[in-house]
């Protein structure tokens, strides 16, 4: 048996440029505390836009054109408090529908609540200049996060893509047999 034939018919070019302005449907796919070398910290959101609305003849120049790109949006603390500016996720905890009053105790409550969600995103692309060198990138606010159109999501992940398919959420405990460990 055979490891691999050429086949080069289903290839295609993919770009990481930044996508066009305008209203995308996305998932919520991942939500991260992340550090940069600096300490700088964030909590970025991984928006994964759906591949199921393809056919909505709105979402034509969107979702059709750009169906699986991952745009990531990252909410800094504030240099001054070290502390998230919690009122903006209030945009994003309406948008997934988070009831009224509902007390999330950290971080990671509020990462819960809101990956694997569908989410109606407004994504710019704008000019970022770093270091002199200027490119492209996508931004999108928290107050561009809005409630879904499309509340029912039939997306079809790549792999192990799909939020919920964390092998490491397991509730069952994991039971290592002494043999098993080489030290």
């Amino acid at each position: 048996m055979s490891f691999l034939t050429a086949d080069y018919s289903n290839n295609q070019e993919n770009s990481f440029e930044a996508i066009p302005t305008g209203t995308y449907e996305v998932l919520i796919n991942k939500a991260q505390e992340q550090a940069t070398k600096n300490g700088a910290e964030s909590l970025q959101l991984d928006l994964l836009i759906r591949n199921d609305l393809d056919k909505v003849p709105t979402l034509a120049e969107t979702n059709a054109k750009y169906h699986n790109r991952h745009v990531f949006m990252d909410n800094w603390k504030r240099k001054n408090t070290n502390q998230y500016d919690t009122d903006s996720f209030q945009y994003i905890l309406d948008a997934v529908k988070v009831p009224e009053g509902t007390v999330l105790n950290s971080v990671e409550d509020f990462a819960k609540a809101i990956t694997g969600k569908p989410v109606q995103a407004y994504i710019k692309n704008e000019d970022n200049t770093y270091n002199g060198n200027t490119k492209k990138v996508n931004r999108v606010a928290p107050w561009n996060i809005s409630e879904t159109a499309y509340p029912e999501v039939n997306h079809k992940f790549k792999n192990l893509e799909k939020p919920t398919d964390n092998p490491f959420d397991s509730k069952e405990d994991i039971s290592i047999d002494e043999s098993d460990i080489p030290f």
